[in-house]
């Protein structure tokens, strides 16, 4: 499905001129956008960072250089997921027990396009709030996780896991701080999040 190839440049693609006046502006509510390009207009729209990786090798690639770029190497992570812990022993960072957490390194359940959002539950987050995570998070997700709305993500956590549906399901959305006074950020704490996006379809 490679659609990152048409967004992010091949030779058949529109000039860079149309293509920067096709993201410039909010789209329109026909917008002819697919799925994954909905959730990327939304998610850069809300100041997230985003990194598009072919493999899981440019996975580790990124994720060293948002360490570098940072100057996280030899700091103390907050991280759940075992399945993640490899990556951080490769880079010599401390989760157990962090006292001071640098970031924040997870998965998540979902990515909701129509808001550009995050979905988590606590197998990624415990019982963490947003607001008592790390300023900094870093996400690992796969553009197969990409779904239309929050409802959609709902009903995908139910499916996944049947009679053992997870507690503090939460999205988080805001990735700057707003220019101005906004009230749909009232109460939410904007974070500096860096996504991971491995293609996967």
């Amino acid at each position: 499905m490679n659609f990152f190839k048409k967004i992010f440049g091949s030779s058949e693609s529109a000039s860079d001129e149309e293509h920067e006046s096709e993201y410039a502006g909010t789209p329109a509510p026909n917008s002819h956008l697919s799925l994954d390009e909905q959730f990327i207009f939304n998610f850069k729209k809300n100041g997230g960072k985003f990194l598009y990786c072919e493999n899981s090798q440019e996975v580790a690639e990124q994720f060293e250089n948002i360490l570098e770029e940072n100057d996280w190497f030899e700091n103390e992570v907050l991280c759940y997921e075992p399945a993640l812990f490899s990556l951080l022993d490769e880079n010599k960072l401390f989760y157990i027990a962090p006292s001071k957490p640098k970031f924040l390194l997870a998965t998540c359940e979902n990515l909701i396009a129509d808001e550009g959002s995050i979905l988590f539950s606590s197998k990624q987050i415990r019982q963490n709030k947003p607001n008592d995570l790390p300023a900094n998070i870093v996400i690992i997700a796969t553009t197969s996780q990409i779904l239309p709305m929050k409802s959609d993500g709902l009903s995908a956590i139910k499916r996944k896991y049947d009679r053992d549906i997870p507690t503090n399901i939460t999205t988080i959305k805001y990735f700057e701080k707003a220019k101005e006074e906004d009230f749909t950020q009232y109460g939410s704490v904007a974070k500096n999040l860096y996504l991971l996006l491995l293609e996967d379809l």
